[in-house]
């Protein structure tokens, strides 16, 4: 029974926090150390549950809080609570529930792969089955951690499965090196051991080099742009940009199972969640028996709209129906100004007009009926009640053709910059004459924001380049740390003086 007590114990212990879930755990079935993890059916469940991690609903939605409402793209609802607004007046303290949740959960998370990883290795599995669970385990632990860089910079570092309490007051790493080494060793076990093989929800070799690709480019560009603490990364801007080129060009040109779909109607099907962009996203499905395994995703960016069934038109004249939503994730005027008129981001993709089940207009932007132009990116028509398949987009291959266009920000790279553009409807870049590489780089991350709005994307671009004070008013006054990470939350500090 121990090996199950760890699992279970790791749900609610990692790296010094306690788990957002519930202790008092009932086993379904009999399992003891002489019978579980002996099959591949047993690792794989285990692995599965590793995913399901990535779900929680303390977990996927939180990430729109912070790297929407913190930055030009969104605003939050007045009602919506002292915790989220923070994030949207730049307010945000070490008491923040949400932050806390968040951190718990990115390490719930993280000692689920661990569990896979230290229970997989040497059990007598054939090769093919181990490479392909431990290449997984050791692509969720890297993803997860990257979650936790991004969000809070230097934090610990879970490298094994934490199983007593002694184990929960790891120390900090020395700096970044020491957790962006650890990552891409990760990631480069991932890339060895997996193949190309698509399943939706799951990760493969691809997603782990553009996994790669994304990170060294947050290095290079943090480390470039005099983000605190990034001059501690031993190797130069310039080589971090040329690995981030290195991954980001075998996902472009090494594979042929995914590509850039030049229909944007096509990526955001919510039923068509193995399109080819898709390198990876999340498993939710409206079948779901709880939230997690289905999505509420939707009713966030959807405003209230009397509390009923809306229909919206769609780019062939037919209508589709959606539930209306909770207001939360309010466009901003400042978003949509970045578009021109003409782009499909704006005519295919946000609506300024419902209809009723008749086709009879029913309310616009304009006369206040909808109060703010809202996002088509999380639209499911076959919605039960609140249960939709809408998913968050981890990486879309439109994602590393502009990680690829940043990191080698030459004329070589300008095809796929131009991809990204001509899919949406607008001009594009003839040549570079002119533009130096900051200029280029700037221009990619313009386009960033266009093409991954409503997607989680933007904070961590203005974080890396330095530039959240360049686009968010309300973070003026700030120091360069307030802006660059969010703070460890305080009763993670108080569990564990080793992270004061």
């Amino acid at each position: 029974m121990k090996t199950l007590y760890k699992i279970l114990f790791s749900l609610a212990i990692a790296a010094g926090v306690y788990s957002c879930e519930s202790l008092t755990v009932e086993p379904e079935g009999f399992y003891s150390d002489k019978n579980f993890y002996k099959t591949v059916e047993d690792a794989e469940a285990s692995l599965l549950y590793a995913y399901d991690a990535l779900t929680l609903v303390s977990y996927a939605p939180v990430t729109f809080y912070f790297a929407e409402l913190a930055t030009d793209n969104c605003n939050v609802k007045s009602d919506e609570g002292a915790d989220a607004t923070a994030f949207t007046n730049w307010e945000v303290t070490s008491q923040n529930e949400l932050l806390s949740q968040y951190y718990r959960c990115a390490y719930i998370a993280i000692n689920r792969a661990n569990a896979v990883i230290e229970n997989v290795e040497g059990r007598g599995f054939n090769e093919v089955d181990e490479k392909r669970l431990l290449g997984e385990a050791y692509f969720l632990r890297a993803w997860n951690h990257f979650n936790i860089v991004k969000a809070f910079g230097i934090a610990p570092l879970q490298k094994s499965l934490v199983d007593e309490i002694e184990e929960t007051n790891a120390s900090l790493p020395e700096g970044f090196q020491e957790m962006y080494a650890f990552m891409i060793e990760d990631l480069e076990k991932a890339n060895d051991y997996l193949l190309v093989n698509r399943v939706a929800g799951r990760a493969d070799k691809i997603a782990a080099q553009a996994l790669l690709a994304k990170i060294y480019l947050f290095a290079a560009s943090a480390k470039e742009s005099g983000v605190p603490k990034y001059d501690a990364l031993t190797e130069s801007a310039e080589n971090l940009y040329a690995k981030a080129a290195e991954y980001a060009e075998l996902v472009l040109t090494a594979q042929s199972e995914y590509g850039h779909d030049a229909n944007l109607q096509n990526i955001y099907d919510v039923n068509a969640n193995e399109g080819k962009e898709h390198i990876f996203i999340l498993s939710m499905d409206r079948s779901g028996t709880q939230e997690g395994d289905y999505s509420k995703l939707s009713k966030y960016f959807i405003p209230w709209i009397g509390g009923g069934t809306v229909y919206l038109k769609n780019t062939d004249e037919s209508y589709s129906p959606t539930h209306d939503g909770w207001s939360v994730f309010q466009t901003t005027d400042e978003l949509v100004s970045k578009y021109e008129a003409t782009d499909k981001r704006v005519t295919e993709l946000l609506v300024t007009e419902i209809f009723d089940e008749d086709n009879n207009s029913t309310g616009t932007v304009a006369d206040g009926t909808i109060i703010y132009p809202f996002t088509r990116k999380y639209i499911d028509t076959e919605f039960e009640g609140d249960k939709t398949s809408t998913r968050p987009y981890l990486i879309r291959y439109s994602d590393i053709q502009l990680v690829y266009a940043e990191a080698m920000a030459n004329a070589e790279s300008l095809p796929y910059y131009n991809e990204i553009r001509r899919r949406a409807g607008v001009s594009e870049l003839t040549d570079l004459s002119g533009l130096s590489q900051d200029d280029f780089r700037n221009l990619i991350i313009e386009e960033r924001q266009r093409e991954f709005a409503f997607e989680g994307d933007r904070l961590w671009d203005l974080r890396r380049k330095n530039m959240v004070q360049t686009y968010v008013t309300q973070a003026a006054g700030l120091s360069p740390e307030q802006l660059a990470f969010y703070p460890i939350p305080q009763r993670e500090k108080d569990l564990n003086p080793n992270i004061n």
